[in-house]
């Protein structure tokens, strides 16, 4: 049990009474000394788990490839600011740059990332100009009249902020694995809806949901057997009211393009008939960790994404599987092209010949249907 957070959250229970499962969850992953990202943790290669763009430099190729097209869907934009939240250490954003995706010249890359540790690894993988280069600069042409513009045909140009920039844009804001790490309020159903909170010996508490609370689990529940619990996924529907600028709370204006997610999901209805903890899972070194309680700060915490939460705040425009995703924008050809690569060179045997039988093996993970390939791809559309 990690001592820090442990002690935070019993002393905040003592003071307040028990906290709710999202506070719990804010300081177990994001307190910023103690958090479990605040402390660089998080996925890669001898780190606590693998996203997929640590499976293979395969999927930033595609998502280079699907940037290109959402970046014709827009006429061209110059600048094409693509944002990416939660962007971790840089591995997806190193991989799409190295593809030199046909929007190059145009593209504005800015990864955003709370962890400091982790902004601080993203600088050793990629070169990071300040974040004023970036998002702008800016010029006045000759007519008075004409104002200040961007300078076009700069790119690719990349910075790494804490938060989404605070100024309108066109491209697109893309978050692989985002929403499964926000923090959430749990609900259990019983004679009536309970919240299920955490007190100062780190035991769970259930107390009577506050009638909002209650309301909103019986409207996505309705059906909830006894004992069943849900997750309330209120961070995650304000980030998406956020980067699609809704109701006041735009942080990042996307005045057009798209904001599009890679998680697991599933429905709320359908996670109140599954056991809990099939769809809240803890990770730590590779493997699976230990219940959602122990070990505060020490390993990772997610929970699959209700997507009809998301639905309430805006009608999804795309919904598929990362399988489908991930054939519809290009896979196929980047595998039959190592394909041929490690025909011509097997009999070498070199690195680069293993390099490209390695992505052959790659590729099936990241369409694996009963794994990676079941992650759900949604996209927003802002015309």
């Amino acid at each position: 049990m990690s001592g820090e957070v442990a002690e935070l959250v019993a002393e905040r229970a003592r003071r307040f009474g028990p906290l709710p499962f999202d506070e719990v969850l804010e300081l177990a992953l994001y307190h910023p000394e103690h958090g479990f990202y605040a402390r660089g943790e998080g996925a890669g290669r001898g780190a606590d788990f693998l996203t997929s763009p640590e499976v293979s430099p395969l999927f930033g190729a595609v998502v280079a490839r699907a940037l290109d097209d959402w970046w014709d869907w827009l006429g061209e934009p110059d600048p094409y600011v693509v944002i990416e939240a939660g962007a971790g250490i840089g591995t997806l954003a190193r991989d799409v740059l190295a593809a030199n995706p046909a929007c190059a010249s145009a593209l504005r890359y800015v990864l955003v990332e709370r962890s400091e540790k982790l902004r601080e690894r993203q600088r050793g993988r990629l070169p990071l100009e300040p974040a004023r280069q970036v998002l702008g600069p800016v010029v006045t042409g000759p007519d008075p009249d004409e104002g200040p513009h961007a300078v076009k045909g700069i790119g690719p140009l990349a910075t790494s902020l804490p938060e989404l920039p605070r100024r309108p844009f066109t491209g697109v804001v893309l978050a692989n694995e985002l929403l499964d790490n926000m923090p959430f309020k749990l609900l259990e159903r019983g004679p009536v809806w309970a919240e299920v909170r955490v007190g100062a010996q780190l035991g769970e508490v259930l107390v009577p949901a506050a009638p909002e609370l209650a309301r909103e689990a019986e409207r996505l529940a309705p059906d909830a057997p006894h004992r069943a619990r849900i997750p309330l996924q209120h961070q995650s529907a304000d980030w998406l009211r956020s980067a699609l600028g809704i109701g006041g709370l735009a942080l990042g204006i996307l005045e057009r393009g798209r904001v599009g997610t890679i998680d697991y999901a599933d429905t709320t209805a359908s996670m109140a008939r599954r056991p809990w903890t099939d769809w809240l899972r803890t990770y730590r070194s590779h493997g699976r960790g230990g219940p959602p309680l122990a070990d505060l700060g020490l390993q990772d915490v997610t929970c699959e994404v209700a997507v009809d939460q998301l639905h309430a705040v805006h009608l999804v425009s795309v919904d598929r599987s990362q399988n489908e995703f991930l054939e519809y924008s290009g896979l196929p050809a980047l595998v039959a092209e190592a394909r041929r690569h490690w025909h011509d060179r097997a009999h070498v045997g070199d690195l680069e010949a293993l390099k490209h039988r390695s992505r052959l093996s790659e590729s099936e993970a990241l369409v694996d249907r009963a794994g990676l390939g079941a992650f759900r791809v949604l996209e927003w559309l802002v015309p």
